[in-house]
């Protein structure tokens, strides 16, 4: 039996909606990814995406500050993105002329503490993705998966990331990612995270974690200084010089040195993380100022990597790699389309034995990846199956996902 799921992602830079059509087959109580003769059991119909007209992603990232914030705003937003993700999802099916069984909805975050905190008298955790889930169930005549973060926080964990589940069902067999044993998943969007399959892991094996900023504090900083939504195939960081003691006294910051499991958003690199960022590169050229809001991307992500997950897969060389069957890191998100990001990636990692490939390589869109996920997480959801990794959110138990709204 088979299934059409639409998955539906905006992403912290809140730049615009990807949507994914996936055709998934399910045999019993087995997850749509099994292998099967060495290839997951999904089929990538199509992908698209749609940017943000400018009011409303200007008013999506006036939302994320809890000061400015009205309730009756909020509430508008969203009915609106509801409206909005509708319209992209009966787009890309129309283009596709394929008939739709399900959605999965990330929404839009407006906040994420995945860490507990006093309130009124109790240590709470809490998370908003807005994006109404019945107003798209009622445009597309279809059920909706939405709201995915809070069971994973009621049992415990810290809401994310969920992007691990899918990433160890894609590669974890060698048959699959045909080069190495132990893989690293490496997405770069607004916020960076990774997720370490050591070989022969089993799930509760897998570590997964946000390594920090991704595309968000470069995005920010080319609005701030450019007029621009983004650093177009990263000319402007080429053309800069990286202020590397900058980058040096940053990454001293806690988050940095945190132990998974651990998560960011905007609450950790938005706006004031950005206005602080511009006041120590005060005197600096602009193009300087990109270029090191790149490296700092780069190496937060190469430091989580030799910091926490080269101990678990025993390489600290060249030489150890190779004997351990080596490591590849597969990276997907806006990111991997900087040519000077990837180049400042590789550079730090291939000395660590590290391959970098992209997810397209293995047939996944490097910018389709996460709602590609959000279209499986649906799925497994559907099917009343837990798909959240206890072991990358902190979670006490697995838990089934997401809030269903029915046509």
């Amino acid at each position: 039996m088979s299934m059409i799921v639409a998955g539906v992602m905006s992403g912290t830079s809140a730049d615009g909606i990807n949507v994914a059509l996936v055709e998934l087959s399910s045999r019993g109580r087995e997850p749509a990814l099994s292998l099967s003769k060495g290839r997951p059991c999904y089929t990538l119909l199509g992908h698209e995406e749609y940017p943000f007209p400018a009011p409303v992603r200007r008013t999506i990232l006036a939302m994320m500050n809890a000061e400015l914030a009205r309730v009756a705003d909020l509430a508008r937003l969203n009915f609106l993105l509801g409206e909005l993700y509708a319209e992209a999802v009966t787009k890309t099916v129309r283009k596709r002329r394929v008939k739709l069984d399900l959605v999965g909805c990330h929404g839009q975050t407006l906040y994420h503490q995945g860490e507990t905190e006093r309130f009124l008298g109790r240590k709470l955790a809490a998370t908003w993705q807005t994006g109404e889930g019945a107003v798209i169930a009622a445009r597309l005549g279809v059920p909706v998966v939405s709201d995915f973060r809070p069971a994973d926080m009621a049992a415990g964990g810290k809401g994310a990331p969920l992007v691990p589940f899918v990433d160890y069902l894609l590669y974890r067999d060698q048959r699959v990612s045909r080069i190495a044993q132990n893989v690293i998943a490496q997405n770069i969007g607004g916020i960076a995270n990774l997720t370490a399959i050591p070989a022969g892991a089993s799930l509760r094996q897998v570590v997964a974690f946000d390594t920090g900023p991704g595309n968000m504090l470069i995005d920010a900083v080319m609005e701030e200084l450019f007029r621009k939504r983004f650093d177009r195939d990263g000319k402007v960081a080429a053309s800069g010089r990286v202020l590397d003691g900058l980058i040096a006294r940053l990454l001293r910051a806690p988050f940095f040195r945190q132990k998974p499991p651990r998560t960011a958003g905007r609450e950790e690199f938005g706006r004031e993380y950005v206005n602080r960022f511009l006041q120590l590169c005060r005197g600096a050229s602009n193009p300087d100022v990109v270029a090191t809001a790149t490296a700092l991307t780069t190496l937060s992500i190469a430091n989580a990597v030799k910091r926490f997950v080269l101990p678990r897969f025993a390489l600290r060389s060249i030489a150890a790699s190779r004997e351990h069957g080596g490591c590849e890191m597969i990276v997907s998100g806006g990111g991997a389309k900087n040519p000077t990001l990837i180049a400042m990636l590789r550079r730090e990692i291939e000395p660590l034995g590290i391959e970098l490939h992209f997810s397209d390589e293995f047939g996944l869109p490097a910018e389709a990846k996460e709602a590609v996920a959000f279209a499986l997480l649906a799925h497994e959801t559907w099917h009343r199956r837990p798909s959240n990794v206890p072991s990358a959110t902190g979670a006490k138990r697995a838990a089934i996902l997401g809030k269903i709204s029915y046509a």
